[in-house]
Parts: C-alpha cells; structure tokens; sequence
C-alpha cells in the first residue's frame, strides 16, 4: 500500500512552521526537517526515526519496522497526531539530534586521458 498524497501534504500543514520537506523515496515518503531525515511516511502513517530524543516523546510500544526488514521507527498513534504542538516539538527535537548530513562527492565529469 502506498501513500496518499493529500497525508504528506496534512503531515507538512501540521507540521508548519518548520523546515520541512517531504521526498518520494521507495514508494513511499522521507519526511526532513532541518535537511536532515527525521521521519517516514509510509501507508499513510508517520514513523519518525529513533533518536536520543524520542525517550521523552515516544513510547518503545510504538516501535515498528516501517518494511519488512527495516530497522524500527517509531510509529506515531492517531491520538498523538493530533497534538500539533506535540509533534512539532517531537519532529524538531529529533533533527536537533541528529548528526547533520555529510554531502556525497560529486563524480568529475572530466573524462581520463
């Protein structure tokens, strides 16, 4: 199942004023706040990535794996996306908590002689 646009763009809304993006990834979406990735949004539902922050936002019950495979996020409950303040403090506390993120070299264009 894949996400509804019209969900990325309630989860943006709520989460205004922020500096926060949303970028197909996968089928689904990456949500970055601060340029850094800070959550998913996959099957309509906001997953925000484990961090030193979470222990006072979220609750290990609410840790799920967002694909089979994955490593957990955690899964924020419908009660809770309801509390916009809430969820933008939880969302900017985690990207305040992540290392920023390291640009890729780009590859030279310049062909070897």
């Amino acid at each position: 199942m894949s996400t509804d646009k019209a969900t990325v763009a309630e989860f943006l809304e709520q989460l205004e004023p922020l500096d926060v993006r949303a970028r197909a990834m996968f089928g689904e979406y990456g949500l970055y706040c601060d340029d850094k990735l800070v959550a998913l949004i996959a099957d309509d539902q906001l997953l925000v990535k484990p961090s030193a922050a979470a222990a006072d936002y979220a609750e290990e019950s609410w840790l799920v794996p967002p694909y089979p495979g994955a490593k957990p996020y955690f899964r924020i409950p419908e009660s809770k996306l309801a509390e916009s303040a809430w969820l933008r403090e939880f969302v900017q506390r985690t990207a305040d908590v992540l290392p920023a993120r390291v640009p890729k070299p780009r590859k030279s264009s310049a062909k070897p002689q």
